[in-house]
């Protein structure tokens, strides 16, 4: 009888993939032991196998990190020291604005008490005048004679306040010769009367010479006694010096 060849090739065949087979189960087997446990209470518990395997850090991640944050800490510090500067600049500012304007507050008050106080002495000055002035009228009113004497004395002071050059005599003699004291006394036969300007008062000035030679604050009357008399001895102090050097027809 002949052998059956292909059934005998067909179970080794068989037995062959048999025992890769199992192999395989095996294998897994073993996977799955590596990974799973079961234990009493029948509760399965699973292992990751990469949450298990150790953790391995960079070195140069770490100082990328600490790098990053210290350059970050540092911007922030300079942050704040500028949101500091800019306060205390405020501050400062502040601060000289508000002197400056008390500065020029005090300025302005010691300006305006400087101008009041030159006002009060303007005052007090234009008060002393007038009081001197009514001194000077009260006391003219008092000293001056309404005759020859009081006449030449008043002139007399009139001149040297007004810095015309005589004297007593020198007035005195003229008047005498000219008018012989007569305050109204009048020329109407020289040639002054001739020609339409008469001599008048007690020095005999005729009107044009009288309003040339006028003394300020005395009467524009020619026939006025003190008038009459400044007047003609400003004249004689142009044309001679002092009317202590006339002795004639003047």
């Amino acid at each position: 009888m002949p052998k059956n060849t292909k059934l005998r090739d067909r179970g080794r065949a068989l037995a062959k993939n048999h025992k890769i087979a199992l192999v395989g189960v095996a294998t897994l087997g073993a996977v799955s032991l590596a990974f799973s446990a079961v234990p009493s209470g029948g509760q399965t518990t699973t292992i990751d196998a990469a949450s298990a395997a150790p953790v391995t850090y960079s070195s140069e991640r770490v100082k990328d990190v600490r790098a990053s944050v210290t350059d970050q800490l540092a911007v922030a510090s300079v942050k704040v020291e500028a949101i500091e500067a800019k306060k205390k600049a405020a501050v400062e500012a502040a601060a000289k604005k508000k002197a400056a304007a008390a500065q020029a507050a005090a300025a302005k008050k010691a300006a305006a008490e400087r101008k009041a106080e030159l006002v009060r002495q303007a005052k007090e000055a234009a008060s002393r005048s007038a009081q001197r002035v009514q001194v000077q009228q009260v006391a003219a009113k008092a000293t001056y004679a309404n005759n020859l004497d009081g006449w030449i004395r008043q002139s007399l002071d009139i001149m040297k306040s007004k810095g015309i050059p005589g004297s007593y005599n020198g007035l005195h003699r003229n008047i005498m010769r000219e008018s012989s004291g007569n305050p109204n006394a009048i020329n109407n036969w020289d040639i002054n009367a001739v020609n339409g300007v008469p001599s008048k008062g007690l020095l005999q000035v005729i009107p044009p010479t009288f309003k040339a030679y006028h003394v300020p604050g005395t009467s524009w009357n020619i026939y006025d006694p003190v008038a009459n008399i400044t007047a003609a001895a400003n004249y004689a102090a142009d044309k001679y010096g002092s009317i202590d050097n006339v002795f004639g027809a003047y």
